[in-house]
Order: C-alpha cells, then sequence, then structure tokens
C-alpha cells in the first residue's frame, strides 16, 4: 500500500487514540505522493507552502540574509512533518525554500483539504495539534540555543539529534545552520576528533 508510510506515521503520533480504517482512508485520501530528486525544490521562495510528510529523504530549509546568502535555517529527515507555518496557515508567500538533498517521497496536501480534515476526523484533528506542538517546540529550542548555548554545544546537539546532516549537507550549510564560520565548524570538528 502506497499510503503506509503515512498510516504509520499518523498512527505513531497519536498512540493513545484508536482510529479506524474507514478515517484512515478519508485522511489519505487528501495527500498526494511527490517524488522529488537531489536538488529539487520542495518549496521555493514567494510561493505558499503546502504541507508536506516526509516519508523518505533529506530536506534543507534556507534562506538568503540582506548581502544575499545562503542561511540554512533547518534540516529535516526521515519521518517528519515539513511545512513554512507562516505561509501555510496565513497563506502568504514563503521566504524560505525548502530543497531536497537526497531522492525524497513526499506526501503533499493543501490548506483547504487539512482544514477539512481537521473539521471531520477529530483523530486527525490530535495529530495536527501534535505536529503544531512539536514543530513549535524544535524552533523554540533552536532559538534559545542560538542565544544561550556555545557553537560547541549546538554542534553536540546537532550530532545526537540529527546525524545523518553530515552524510548530505555541505559543511558551509551545517556552518551555516549553527551561525558560525566554515571555518570555525572545522575546528569545533578537529577537537571533537581529539578527545
Amino acid at each position: 500500500m502506497d499510503n503506509l508510510p503515512l498510516i504509520n506515521f499518523i498512527k505513531t503520533n497519536i498512540p493513545n487514540i484508536p482510529i479506524d480504517e474507514q478515517s484512515l482512508q478519508r485522511i489519505t485520501d487528501q495527500f498526494e505522493v511527490k517524488a522529488l530528486q537531489k536538488d529539487d525544490y520542495l518549496l521555493k521562495e514567494g510561493r505558499v507552502s503546502n504541507y508536506y510528510f516526509l516519508s523518505q529523504g533529506f530536506l534543507r530549509v534556507f534562506t538568503f540574509d540582506t548581502a544575499g546568502s545562503e542561511v540554512t535555517t533547518y534540516f529535516y529527515s526521515n519521518e517528519r512533518v515539513v511545512f513554512d507555518a507562516a505561509s501555510f496557515f496565513l497563506k502568504l508567500p514563503s521566504t524560505e525554500n525548502i530543497q531536497a538533498m537526497t531522492e525524497c517521497k513526499v506526501y503533499v496536501t493543501n490548506f483547504e483539504k487539512l482544514n477539512k480534515l481537521f473539521h471531520s476526523v477529530p483523530e486527525f484533528r490530535e495529530f495536527g495539534r501534535q505536529m503544531i506542538v512539536q514543530e513549535f517546540v524544535a524552533y523554540k529550542q533552536r532559538t534559545l540555543a542560538m542565544i544561550n548555548e556555545s557553537a560547541e554545544q549546538r554542534y553536540l546537539q546537532l550530532i545526537e539529534t540529527n546525524k545523518d546532516v553530515f552524510q548530505y549537507a555541505h559543511l558551509s550549510q551545517i556552518a551555516s545552520y549553527l551561525g558560525i564560520s566554515e571555518r570555525t565548524l572545522n575546528r569545533i570538528r578537529q577537537n571533537f576528533r581529539k578527545k
């Protein structure tokens, strides 16, 4: 079944709430499967974000600073909900880009379809709430880490939470995500190897 990864993800994220097969079918009917090749864009700056479930692959989120340089703002690996919240909920053009770092399999739906599910399938409403809380917490933790953690602490946290990033992303992208120069990243990596 092509929708099995999406079904399993939903069940895993509402473990204490039983959901019947008919409801699961209504949910998966509102999603389309999309394949991305490496370097394809899932979302481009200026377009309105959809709501995505990344089943397989690795994605990078980036924007541009005032000097026109790329700044990586996030990385997503397998089994994550992915979307630009401000763009999706407010129907505004996104200021970020989401690009495939590998071949990816993504399930896609839009605001209208998601809203319809929230109102017609209570179990999916709980799933959606869980996803929003999860992503809000992740962004809040990242924001605070940029303020009150050292570059070394942020590097170690990245290794612990998303080690795949070192397999798929360029060092310049990782350094940008950590808010440091590539030179500083190389120094930190050398220091960790010595320990």
